[in-house]
């Protein structure tokens, strides 16, 4: 934050970190095998590498293929009318230019998809998309509500949560998803879009050793400060709060980061006695 607080605002607009510059700062022993994977899953990415994973062709039409629990299509009263005006929410929130490319493709089917830890009781939906060249492209629809820190920071300047949560990624991201939009549905609820696998690559935090992680810890606070640095004009504020000379701010996120695995822990354990109690019913996957 103290280098981006030297910047000019054009400076700091255009900062980006590349592939080749985080392989370069890995220690030497670990560069060849991250480059590998870094490869493999650029080469393996976007809706074309999903498409026989999630779909199959029933009856002579292409769908999505129920994978109970994680993957299914629930029977919901007038859906084809509800999706029409949905889909029309979200084209109208995309630019001119990325409506061109969304129209080249039409609406083959939707089902519910259950996600990760940070949606845990949101809906999503998985939409799938052809084009005329039956090309795959898979949109996931995500639901947003109020942000957690609004009772702190002051009531969101955008009316529709899904924008809110487009705008602050295309505002903190140097490149961000070309489908990028948001919509509501007939029910009211609120939701941002975005592609489904957008040839991401997950860290394997769990195989680190010291030095790696400190690496990896400095590559993610290099991204963190660009956002906060792109996104207000306070970097120089925030710098002079974090200060130079003392260790204040980081023992504070050490404890922090310890409180919030702590918090997790518990969580997790209240969610396995619900289980035994009955309280809450578990759907496995075979």
């Amino acid at each position: 934050m103290h280098e981006f607080s030297k910047m000019s605002p054009l400076q700091v607009w255009y900062a980006e970190t590349s592939v080749n510059d985080f392989i370069q700062s890995l220690p030497k022993a670990m560069q060849s095998n991250v480059k590998k994977r870094v490869e493999k899953t650029a080469a393996h990415g976007g809706s074309e590498y999903d498409f026989p994973k999630l779909a199959s062709t029933v009856g002579g039409q292409i769908r999505i293929t129920d994978q109970p629990p994680l993957i299914f299509h629930p029977k919901i009263p007038g859906a084809t009318a509800a999706l029409d005006k949905l889909f029309q929410a979200y084209r109208q929130s995309l630019s001119d230019d990325r409506r061109m490319l969304f129209d080249r493709y039409r609406l083959v089917d939707v089902a519910v998809k259950v996600v990760g830890v940070g949606s845990v009781g949101r809906r999503c939906w998985i939409a799938l998309m052809m084009s005329e060249g039956n090309d795959p492209l898979f949109l996931q629809f995500k639901e947003a509500v109020t942000s957690v820190l609004e009772p702190y920071s002051g009531k969101c300047p955008y009316r529709h949560h899904g924008q809110r949560v487009v705008m602050g990624q295309r505002l903190m991201q140097p490149a961000s998803d070309i489908f990028l939009g948001w919509t509501s549905a007939p029910n009211g609820r609120q939701f941002y879009v975005r592609q489904l696998h957008d040839a991401k690559i997950k860290p394997l935090v769990e195989t680190f050793n010291a030095e790696m992680l400190r690496v990896y810890g400095m590559a993610c606070g290099w991204v963190l400060a660009r956002a906060h640095a792109k996104a207000s004009a306070l970097a120089a504020t925030i710098s002079g709060y974090l200060g130079t000379s003392s260790d204040q701010f980081d023992v504070a996120m050490g404890k922090f980061a310890l409180a919030y695995a702590d918090q997790a822990e518990r969580d997790h354990a209240t969610l396995k006695a619900a289980v035994r109690k009955g309280k809450i019913v578990v759907s496995y996957k075979s």
